[in-house]
C-alpha cells in the first residue's frame, strides 16, 4: 500500500492539541473588517476545536488515523 500524503491546505489550517483534539482558528476574521462590531472581532480571534462529526475527515486529511 502506498503512503497517503498530507492535504498541504489542511496542514496549514489545523493544529493538533496534546489530548488528540483538532485547533482550528474561526474564519470571517481576514478582510471586511469595517462592518462587524469591536465584539464580534474579539470574539473570533480566539481559536475553537473541531467538532466532532468533522474530526474524522481532518484526521484524514492529515494522515493520521
Amino acid at each position: 500500500m502506498p503512503k497517503i500524503k498530507t492535504n498541504a491546505g489542511t496542514k496549514k489550517r489545523f493544529a493538533l492539541t496534546g489530548s488528540g483534539k483538532i485547533k482550528r482558528k474561526h474564519a470571517f476574521k481576514s478582510h471586511i473588517l469595517t462592518k462587524k462590531t469591536t465584539k464580534q472581532k474579539r470574539n473570533l480571534t480566539h481559536s475553537g476545536l473541531v467538532a466532532s462529526v468533522d474530526e474524522k475527515n481532518v484526521k484524514k486529511l492529515l494522515g493520521l488515523k
